[in-house]
């Protein structure tokens, strides 16, 4: 049985980290329904919708409530828990049975409202982390952040080049250097599989869209594995310019899901390493002519690039 019927947790999860997962995941085994309000002001850099995502996406059962206020209401001081008591009941139109939190303020709230107090891990034993010093220093302290706070935040480095020029090669090594996370391209594995088909080279734009749509998913998928960069071979981006050489021209399809994409900094792998043709690839007399569209198209655009 659980001990409560409802049960709150308010707080900026600015970022979202392990210590809220425990206080969340500590709610969840003591209550029958929870709801968490995540709370917003203009002074809050990463925007609230961004927030609600990394929360709802690792507790999809959480009655999630995004609440605008004030930055004067925007305090730990005991002196506001009595108006946030009051301004919460008419935010969610009861009194929560309890209020789990790990900050001092939560009992003087809870009190307010006329709800029990459940304080987790106040001293930081459980989980030695708090927002303020994950924004202190990110770095240091990444492996605190939740994971989908770590897809938001870790650098994305895209590396592009024409075929047969060390793509993958460089980005298995980027990220054995930096123990982290890498994308592979998603379009090698779809035209290997068509290889058999007898529409091989019948290439049509939706394919094109397909191909930049998944590749973004498995980026995202990935980012949330990263160890602050994550190494991409290729990106929607390159799908674009692979659409214009198997097409014909630039597709604006392809470009509204390639602008999805999340971009730090662009590598691009030169043609002055061997070709070698591994059954996949167009031919070495294609290359120069890729090589010199990527850097058109990525200066054209003001993308960061080497």
């Amino acid at each position: 049985m659980k001990k409560f019927k409802t049960a709150l947790i308010i707080g900026k999860f600015y970022p979202f980290h392990k210590g809220h997962e425990y206080l969340i995941n500590t709610a969840l085994q003591n209550c029958k329904k929870l709801t968490v309000i995540i709370c917003q002001t203009d002074r809050y850099l990463i925007p609230v919708e961004v927030r609600a995502k990394w929360l709802k996406n690792t507790f999809p059962q959480v009655d999630l409530r995004i609440f605008r206020h004030d930055a004067s209401l925007d305090s730990n001081s005991l002196k506001v828990s009595e108006t946030w008591a009051r301004i919460t009941i008419d935010f969610l139109g009861y009194v929560p049975d309890a209020v789990f939190s790990s900050e001092n303020y939560g009992a003087l709230y809870a009190k307010f409202m006329g709800s029990s107090h459940i304080l987790v891990d106040l001293p930081r034993i459980k989980v030695p982390i708090s927002a303020t010093k994950i924004r202190e220093d990110l770095v240091k302290n990444w492996d605190y952040l939740s994971d989908e706070a770590k897809g938001y935040y870790s650098k994305r480095i895209i590396i592009v080049g024409a075929e047969s020029t060390g793509t993958t090669t460089l980005s298995q090594d980027l990220a054995k250097y930096f123990q982290t996370a890498w994308v592979p391209e998603y379009g090698r594995t779809y035209y290997e599989g068509k290889m058999t088909s007898k529409n091989l080279n019948n290439w049509q734009p939706s394919e094109f869209v397909h191909i930049a749509t998944v590749q973004n998913q498995m980026e995202n998928a990935l980012a949330k594995q990263a160890n602050k960069y994550l190494i991409c071979d290729t990106n929607s981006f390159a799908t674009e310019i692979w659409h214009e050489r198997y097409v014909g021209s630039l597709s604006k399809e392809v470009k509204r899901v390639s602008k999805k994409a999340k971009t730090d900094l662009y590598l691009v792998t030169d043609t002055d390493i061997p070709f070698v043709q591994d059954g996949t690839r167009d031919g070495e007399y294609q290359r120069q002519h890729m090589h010199n569209r990527f850097l058109e198209e990525l200066t054209k655009r003001k993308l960061k690039y080497l």
